[in-house]
């Protein structure tokens, strides 16, 4: 009889592990489409991360699927945390939601200019005493 409960275990064991590959990928798959989206709209992706939200079943042409529903924090200017959300039936993106900013960079400081990019150049080393 311990044959048959050692294969359950098993078997227990191997659709776990199965699970968490498939929501890892699917993890993967919304960062992959939070970064895209908020290319899109100009805005940046926070901490290049998204946080699993609600898991629910949807009917999705007729058929039951599982839809995962992801948070993220985003930034319009660079100062702010603004919540977006995204939604994932399988590897498809079912909805989008992400914050508008209230006023644009350009209206809200006229006289500031943005650098263009955020890279700080380092200095040269110089050489170690006795090399």
């Amino acid at each position: 009889m311990s044959q048959v409960s050692d294969l359950i275990a098993l078997t227990a064991l191997a659709a776990v592990a199965g699970a968490w590959l498939k929501f890892t990928r699917a993890r993967e798959r919304a960062v992959d489409e939070a970064r895209r989206q908020c290319s899109q709209h100009g805005l940046q992706l926070l901490d290049e991360t998204v946080g699993l939200r609600s898991l629910r079943w949807r009917r999705v042409d007729g058929r039951r699927q599982l839809e995962l529903g992801y948070v993220f924090e985003v930034s319009a200017h660079g100062d702010d945390r603004l919540d977006g959300r995204l939604w994932m039936h399988g590897d498809r993106l079912a909805g989008v939601s992400l914050p508008k900013a209230a006023t644009p960079l350009s209206e809200a400081e006229p006289h500031r200019t943005a650098p263009p990019d955020n890279v700080i150049p380092l200095r040269a080393r110089r050489p170690r005493i006795g090399q």
